[in-house]
């Protein structure tokens, strides 16, 4: 059996995604909507909730604006687990480098990315995104997306409860279950769709800044063949410290931008950073 465990803005899911999970799962399920209507919980303490009320072996923590559309994936859940041992999170998007830096999953190059998923966009069509297999059905990442995390349960497992808000909780249990030798995978084997898209804002900045601070001793992370280049950081390094500026969260640039000083001490964007400091200060 596996629980699904849903952090929902209503105080039920809707009709059409409760269907949609009996029609296709294929197997045995308790379905555990945490009611978050409120907003009483952060969803690290929602899913933990979600966690504590589940009765079986895996867990399977989904948004509430998607539909799958792979009949019995369910059994594929259950056979994935049961067949590796060393497998803890199971995903449809990831990536198999996480920087020193903060970033989001996405932020690497392409070829690092493994991507199964139709993806609904706010100004433009939507996507079919498939990529990073190759002739795989099953991907080993660092890091997945939480759209879709299957999750092996286990009672040492849990969120991080001092993060507070609704972001990267995915990139926090992605970095328990790595820390812990478990392997996380992307598979292609489970279509689904999603409604929505990701908010980058201030309090995802914020969020961003504490997780990576809480894991500075296990970042950065990479499959084993994969390297970590040093162009990487720098990048992800200068995009965080943009985003900090834009939405005003100067602590947390000058913090970055000495990191990034201290790892490339020559970078042109050194002199940018501080002309623009000086910049809006003075405005």
């Amino acid at each position: 059996m596996i629980s699904i465990i849903i952090c929902s803005r209503t105080q039920n899911i809707s009709k059409n995604l409760s269907e949609n999970i009996n029609k296709t799962i294929g197997c045995e399920y308790e379905l555990i909507v945490i009611d978050n209507t409120q907003n009483q919980y952060s969803i690290f303490e929602a899913y933990n909730l979600g966690i504590e009320r589940s009765t079986n072996e895996y867990l399977c923590f989904i948004h509430d604006d998607i539909l799958i559309y792979t009949i019995g994936w369910g059994g594929i859940i259950n056979s994935i687990f049961r067949e590796g041992n060393q497998i803890g999170l199971i995903g449809v998007a990831g990536a198999k480098i996480k920087t020193k830096f903060p970033s989001a999953w996405w932020d690497c190059q392409e070829d690092q990315k493994v991507i199964c998923i139709i993806q609904h966009y706010t100004d433009k069509e939507k996507e079919r995104m498939m990529s990073g297999f190759d002739n795989d059905a099953l991907v080993e990442v660092v890091a997945i997306d939480g759209v879709f995390m299957a999750m092996r349960k286990k009672e040492y497992l849990l969120f991080d409860t001092s993060m507070k808000g609704f972001h990267n909780y995915d990139l926090n249990i992605s970095f328990e279950y790595k820390k812990r030798g478990f392997k996380i995978i992307v598979i292609n084997q489970i279509i689904l769709e999603h409604f929505s898209i990701g908010n980058i804002n201030r309090d995802w900045v914020k969020s961003a800044y504490k997780l990576h601070k809480n894991y500075k001793d296990s970042l950065p992370l990479k499959i084993q063949y994969d390297a970590i280049r040093k162009r990487d950081e720098v990048s992800n390094a200068t995009k965080f410290i943009e985003l900090c500026l834009e939405f005003e969260e100067y602590n947390i640039a000058y913090s970055i931008w000495w990191e990034l000083f201290c790892l490339d001490p020559y970078s042109k964007y050194h002199i940018e950073f501080w002309k623009r400091i000086i910049k809006e200060k003075l405005c």
